[in-house]
């Protein structure tokens, strides 16, 4: 098993921090949707700003709000105006790791989505061979 890429939000600007809230990241219901992301699923964020990394859990906020909101400690990691990478992940038996085409959805500076259906990129793999005993 490989862990891979499922979705990504790319460059999504921070709108709240709430250091006071018990945790996790809030995300727009429609970027959710978009990048298969659930409530409650565990993503990991990273701050562009800063090289921040950390992991969390996302829940549901309004759809078409924009709102992506930094909560608990983790609102240490990030200011508002942050941009931010929104991380998902899955698990996948080997053989179906190479044909894994994880869902990128861009936005712009108001966290709207720029391309009307997630972006699929498509990966091409070259395959080479692995070195003999001799060629070392």
């Amino acid at each position: 098993m490989r862990t891979m890429m499922k979705s990504k939000i790319h460059r999504a600007r921070v709108t709240q921090v709430d250091l006071d809230y018990e945790g996790s990241i809030t995300i727009d219901r429609s970027l959710m949707e978009a990048s298969d992301i659930l409530p409650f699923e565990r993503v990991e964020v990273l701050n562009v700003n800063n090289g921040a990394r950390f992991g969390t859990y996302a829940i549901e906020g309004e759809a078409n709000s924009g709102i992506i909101g930094i909560n608990g400690a983790a609102a240490r990691l990030v200011a508002k105006g942050d941009i931010v990478l929104i991380l998902s992940y899955c698990q996948v038996p080997d053989d179906e790791a190479i044909n894994m085409t994880p869902s990128i959805v861009r936005v712009d500076s108001q966290n709207r989505i720029v391309e009307p259906l997630p972006m699929v990129p498509q990966w091409e793999r070259i395959q080479k061979p692995v070195a003999s005993r001799g060629d070392l």
